[in-house]
């Protein structure tokens, strides 16, 4: 790393869907992140931020919620500014959820998911959950802080099958090959 690198300051993640097919529930997914301690980077989050909510310091926030897919564009937005994160974190970890209320649903019954993760107009991932068919949860990503205290995007789609919560609680740990 050079000394004029500032690394990731300021992104967006999105996510969007189409509506459910006519006489179905509506399908309902949710971007969450957690933040994790540097003195247990991988241990419970130090705090959650979902649809209701933003961290405690408004460092991150939705800025869009929507609970069934209609609409254009993208459905949900949440931003990051992790350049003014407070340095005890170390790392952020973003993921999405499918909502159980209604039925049972995994990404395979989403009508055309898309994901989109940038910073600024750089795009620093696009996926459509094809490789986590199966599941009802995932993480798509995270941002670890460096040496430096620049952030670092690690991309990566891993698949859950756990209710929300108990995604939420379990989300940040480390993934076997």
């Amino acid at each position: 790393m050079n000394g004029i690198n500032k690394g990731i300051r300021k992104v967006e993640v999105a996510l969007k869907w189409d509506p459910s097919p006519a006489g179905q529930p509506p399908t309902d997914l949710d971007i969450v992140a957690a933040t994790y301690l540097a003195s247990d980077p991988y241990g419970a989050p130090a705090y959650v931020v979902h649809f209701d909510s933003r961290s405690p310091d408004g460092t991150i926030y939705l800025n869009r919620d929507s609970k069934d897919g209609k609409g254009f564009g993208w459905d949900e937005v949440m931003t990051l500014e992790l350049d003014r994160l407070d340095g005890r974190y170390a790392r952020v970890v973003v993921g999405t959820v499918i909502q159980q209320r209604s039925t049972h649903r995994t990404f395979v019954s989403v009508v055309n998911p898309a994901l989109r993760i940038r910073e600024g107009y750089t795009v620093l991932a696009e996926d459509e959950f094809g490789d986590v068919l199966g599941a009802t949860a995932a993480t798509v990503g995270e941002f670890v802080r460096e040496g430096a205290g620049t952030w670092d995007f690690h991309p990566g789609i891993h698949g859950f099958e756990d209710d929300p919560a108990t995604f939420t609680a379990t989300m940040g740990r480390a993934h076997q090959p």
